[in-house]
């Protein structure tokens, strides 16, 4: 939020402390295109890596989810590259110069648009590549040249192994949430895109979390790096209120659409842990009158983005997603988050509810917690360094919001009785079995007539064509007829 009245500021800070965007050298084309949006002040993230990424320096920056690591480390990269750009149709003008790798397509896809509003004003080309589309049209946009390439790793690796993109002439490279490219698995393609690029260039890591397996990893591709943190690792913001509902797992569908309905809530991000999960939570949302779509890896990315599209629009309320959706979801003014299920690895607790609450902006981080969910909690209050103790959901009724959907329903059949029970003179109602009519065989409705004895079918003259031999052509089944 940017600070125009002197009376607001606290007597220990003085206006000229406070930094703005073009107290950095900054260009003309790039101020312009921050002040398009609005932005006159950095976040404290931006305001301590965008100097030093200009200096040239390898850096490690870790901050919280929703301050700001985009513009760190894109708004000095547009103007490094600013000294090279220049506006030529041949595609040997405008080689590859920066590299930026995301854990996802819709990260990845969140960082171009970015870079692409920022850039707006110069000449530099951007493009974006990820998996799960057709690859034709992001090779047209490579082979015509682009000076910032935002990609996941796997589909990069495809484009070079069709020759269809050169990193020989990379000066910048950035790993973004490299701590997620790990639990992903990333590593092994990460080497090879490493080993790809020239020795001398510049290497920049930002991330919400540094596990000891990313500094790890940090210590074997940046040089002298300068570590800066803003917050503390792993911490959570200020503004998310954290609330913990201890509820049975049966009831958590319910739970959902009673906080949503409860509160009025018109845009609320739901987190399974399971793809099935996702989708049958969406469905019931659906069924119980609240529009709800599910994004997941299962789905593709045609799907996935308008998914995102209408939720970001408002065509639907509720956005279940799988941790997928957890990195590069940004999304203005989103008020709630829900963990429906709490997340396996504690790292991405910070991650999901770092969707909202985003820019300074306050937020309500919910999650739903069984018995079988406490050794996750655990880990997460060890994690964040903050007790979160369940409580218990005041005014929900387990099954009621069931209820208000199918009120005749619940009705009747809580009337229903066993088989054998009288019918007590009630008249029939359309959600009564209704008899049943089968066609009875006429063989059934002749008098009944004894068998015949043993002796009576010894004295029975032996005739293959009466049907009194029919007997002992059974008894033969059993063991034979006697001899003769």
């Amino acid at each position: 939020m940017s600070v125009t009245d002197p009376s607001l500021i606290p007597p220990a800070v003085a206006v000229e402390e406070i930094p703005r965007f073009d107290q950095f050298g900054l260009a003309p084309a790039i101020l312009q295109a921050l002040s398009d949006q609005g932005y006159v002040h950095p976040t404290p993230i931006q305001a301590q890596a965008i100097p030093i990424v200009l200096q040239g320096r390898d850096v490690m920056g870790a901050a919280q989810t929703g301050t700001g690591k985009t513009a760190s480390f894109s708004l000095p990269i547009i103007q490094l590259l600013l000294a090279q750009a220049n506006s030529s149709a041949s595609p040997a003008r405008h080689p590859v110069r920066a590299l930026i790798l995301t854990p996802t397509r819709e990260l990845a896809d969140q960082v171009a648009e970015n870079i692409k509003s920022y850039s707006r004003h110069t000449p530099l080309r951007t493009t974006v590549v990820f998996g799960g589309i057709d690859m034709t049209p992001q090779t047209t946009a490579l082979r015509s040249g682009v000076e910032i390439v935002i990609a996941t790793p796997g589909r990069l690796l495809d484009h070079i192994q069709q020759k269809t993109v050169s990193l020989s002439q990379t000066e910048i490279f950035v790993m973004d949430e490299a701590d997620r490219m790990l639990d992903m698995g990333f590593l092994p393609d990460l080497q090879r895109i490493i080993n790809l690029l020239p020795k001398k260039r510049q290497n920049l890591m930002f991330s919400a979390t540094f596990s000891p397996e990313i500094k790890k990893l940090a210590s074997t591709f940046l040089t002298d790096p300068v570590l800066i943190e803003v917050a503390r690792s792993n911490a959570t913001a200020d503004k998310v209120t954290q609330v913990v509902y201890k509820v049975d797992d049966e009831a958590k569908r319910d739970v959902v659409a009673h906080l949503i309905r409860g509160r009025d809530l018109k845009q609320v991000l739901v987190f399974s842990n399971t793809k099935i999960g996702t989708s049958r939570l969406a469905r019931e949302l659906e069924k119980q009158g609240i529009k709800a779509s599910a994004i997941h890896g299962d789905k593709t990315q045609n799907e996935r983005m308008a998914a995102l599209e209408a939720f970001k629009n408002g065509s639907i309320d509720v956005l279940v997603a799988t941790d997928v959706a957890a990195r590069g979801l940004d999304i203005s003014d989103l008020p709630c988050v829900i963990n429906y299920d709490l997340p396996y690895n504690a790292e991405d607790y910070v991650h999901r509810i770092g969707r909202t609450g985003r820019a300074g902006a306050s937020g309500d981080a919910i999650s739903l917690c069984s018995d079988k969910d406490a050794r996750l909690l655990i880990d997460i209050e060890k994690l964040i360094k903050q007790k979160l103790v369940p409580v218990e959901l005041e005014g929900f009724v387990p099954g009621a919001a069931r209820h208000t959907q199918t009120q005749r329903e619940p009705e009747h059949r809580g009337e229903h009785r066993s088989r054998d029970a009288a019918p007590r003179g009630r008249e029939r109602t359309p959600y009564m079995p209704p008899p049943r009519k089968e066609k009875i065989d006429p063989w059934f409705l002749k008098p009944y007539e004894a068998t015949l004895s043993a002796e009576s079918v010894a004295e029975t003259p032996k005739d293959k064509t009466s049907k009194s031999a029919q007997p002992q052509k059974r008894a033969a089944l059993l063991g034979g007829l006697p001899k003769s």
